[in-house]
């Protein structure tokens, strides 16, 4: 606020209206709305109050001692019913294969590169020198099928390498050609 009591105006244009601020309940239905949107795309869905319990009253009706559903599961089963939920079983297979490295790709390979990480079928791996980049670039194939092989199913889509890390000039995904900030400390 201005000290006439008006209201501060970015830039001086008068036509400009300032976006209203979310206070509290607002804040919260959006809050709501991104934690169903969510919940949407890992497949959950919402029911009514209703439908639930006439859901529960039909579970309780149709069960029978000895029967199917009624004995405890054992705790792996549970946690792997949990992971399926929760969309996390190819991360966790992903880690079980990094975890072992060396085993599935072989102590030569192992030796001279890293599993940096995987997203959406892409695996990056980091390798020791610019000559094991290579030579890892033109094997990616055959590591990625004998990595897919341990899945059991085609998870590993493309091998990213990288080779050694060295000083970088580059800032974020877009750059200029040019020599670069060659004359900077003359």
């Amino acid at each position: 606020m201005s000290n006439s009591g008006e209201p501060h105006q970015k830039g001086g244009d008068a036509t400009e209206p300032e976006a209203p601020r979310k206070e509290g309940a607002d804040l919260a239905r959006d809050a709501m709305s991104r934690a169903r949107a969510s919940a949407r795309l890992r497949g959950a869905y919402r029911t009514s109050p209703t439908a639930a319990r006439a859901k529960r009253e039909s579970k309780r009706r149709e069960s029978r001692p000895f029967s199917g559903g009624r004995d405890p599961l054992a705790m792996s089963e549970a946690v792997e019913t949990l992971l399926h939920r929760m969309g996390w079983t190819e991360q966790i297979e992903v880690s079980g294969v990094t975890g072992r490295w060396r085993e599935v790709v072989g102590d030569q390979i192992a030796d001279h590169c890293e599993p940096l990480g995987f997203d959406e079928g892409i695996l990056t791996v980091k390798a020791s020198s610019t000559a094991w980049a290579t030579q890892l670039t033109i094997m990616s194939g055959q590591i990625r099928h004998r990595i897919n092989e341990e899945f059991g199913r085609d998870i590993v889509r493309e091998i990213k390498v990288a080779g050694p890390t060295t000083r970088s000039w580059k800032k974020g995904p877009r750059t200029v050609k040019g020599r670069g900030p060659r004359d900077t400390y003359g």
